[in-house]
């Protein structure tokens, strides 16, 4: 680690009161932002072992993906068009069973460079072998939040548990405190109540968050009704998930009022998930009545097998268009909303926003540099609405991730993508054999 200092660039802070920066100076030294002025009064005398000129670029706090099965980067379309249930029991859990640790790492890799060339700098994910995914967030540079995932139906659910729990206490702060680490019960529908009790105890014995999935669909929550007596949501009330801090709650598209109120007394996280949420047709999560009521709301893109693609600014953009037509209002979910939960709201939802999601003094140098000297970008009437409407991962040159550049005017630094390309390849020809 060093010092950078970026000049020159339009800051978009993220902050809570939506502060842009015209053309400000940008100091990094170590893995933090420990200067930000505007370039005309950026003191005399600053200096830094390197210096980036960003003239006509816009600098903004990387993208936090709060809710991802990266390594389903090695199931990108091959099951496609299907309803939730089906596509899970009849395609995409039969070829998982076939997995090895290392086709998680290679595939977590290969999600981790399209997240990264998308400006993504922190993503939160739950699979198979999440080890191996660890070992991926080590090695490439990224910031991750890895569960370790459990699905009850499996044989020695127990014992996974316990592995779950060893690996959380062994590999969490790993990577220079790149990486964090929670426990990941898939959901209420694939785990069952005495399960979530024992992982419930865990969490709370050694300080870990949990991870799960949540009213995704409304059979999902008739089923719980049926089963329970009770939503989803007020089951995992009940049995105390709630206490554990953080809990992220992935979906929640399914939300009675008294769910929602639950959810915000409560400070639980909420994964929004408009692509895969469209691409499965599991339905428009209530996200203005959310954002209303005051929960913490974050932005995820889902797995790249049910998305296809890990593109945090077209989820950003895809959450701004979805709600004014699902609601048909077209002020609802603007373009400053959208950022916020792709930045300073997802690192709230997870537990991490005294570090992330802002460009602030004092927070973790994780930023992304976008080129704005493209035709789809101008004339500059609102950068903020560009970065939601108008911009695509493409424009996104650079990225620095606890004050290290991981990709410098588009080059990847931290891996060989060619080798990543290889390593999938060769995977796939294993998996889809019959």
């Amino acid at each position: 680690m060093g010092s950078w200092l970026i000049r020159g660039a339009t800051v978009v802070t993220a902050d809570e009161a939506n502060l842009v920066l015209p053309k400000a100076d940008l100091l990094i030294r170590e893995s933090e932002i420990v200067g930000l002025w505007p370039s005309d009064q950026t003191p005399a005398g600053i200096t830094a072992e390197r210096t980036l000129d960003a003239d006509g670029m816009v600098l903004l706090p990387g993208l936090i993906n709060t809710h991802t099965h990266a390594a389903m980067t090695l199931l990108r379309g091959y099951a496609d068009d299907m309803e939730l249930r089906p596509w899970l029991q009849e395609r995409i859990w039969p070829l998982e069973m076939k997995l090895e640790a290392e086709d998680v790492y290679w595939g977590t890799m290969l999600g981790i460079a399209e997240m990264i060339r998308g400006g993504v700098t922190c993503f939160n994910d739950m699979y198979h072998f999440f080890a191996a995914a660890a070992r991926a967030v080590v090695d490439s540079g990224i910031r991750g939040v890895i569960s370790g995932v459990l699905l009850g139906f499996l044989p020695n659910a127990e014992e996974s548990l316990k592995r779950a729990v060893a690996f959380a206490e062994e590999w969490r702060g790993a990577g220079d405190g790149r990486l964090a680490t929670m426990l990941g019960p898939h959901a209420p529908y694939t785990v069952p109540n005495p399960l979530f009790e024992k992982v419930i105890a865990a969490a709370k014995e050694i300080g870990l968050g949990i991870h799960t999935h949540l009213s995704e669909t409304a059979a999902e929550v008739q089923d719980s009704l049926r089963d329970h007596g009770v939503t989803p949501v007020r089951r995992m009330h009940d049995l105390g998930m709630f206490a554990v801090h953080p809990v992220l709650a992935a979906h929640c598209v399914h939300l009675t009022d008294e769910d929602i109120e639950i959810l915000v007394a409560n400070r639980v996280g909420v994964a929004h998930n408009p692509g895969s949420n469209m691409k499965l047709a599991s339905g428009v999560a209530p996200v203005p009545r959310l954002l209303a009521a005051g929960a913490m709301v974050g932005l995820g893109t889902d797995g790249p097998a049910s998305n296809n693609n890990l593109d945090m600014i077209e989820e950003m953009r895809l959450a701004a268009l979805l709600h004014k037509v699902s609601t048909g209002d077209p002020t609802v979910v603007h373009a400053p909303q959208a950022l916020a939960m792709a930045t300073r709201g997802g690192a709230a939802a997870l537990g991490l926003g005294d570090m992330i999601g802002q460009i602030k003094v004092g927070l973790k140098a994780d930023l992304a540099l976008l080129d704005f000297h493209q035709p789809h970008l101008q004339p500059r009437h609102d950068v903020v609405s560009h970065l939601v409407y108008s911009a695509r991962a493409g424009d996104v040159r650079t990225v620095f991730i606890n004050g290290e550049a991981v990709m410098l005017d588009g080059k990847l630094l931290t891996m060989d993508e060619d080798e990543v390309y290889g390593q999938v390849t060769a995977r796939l020809a294993r998996l889809t054999q019959q």
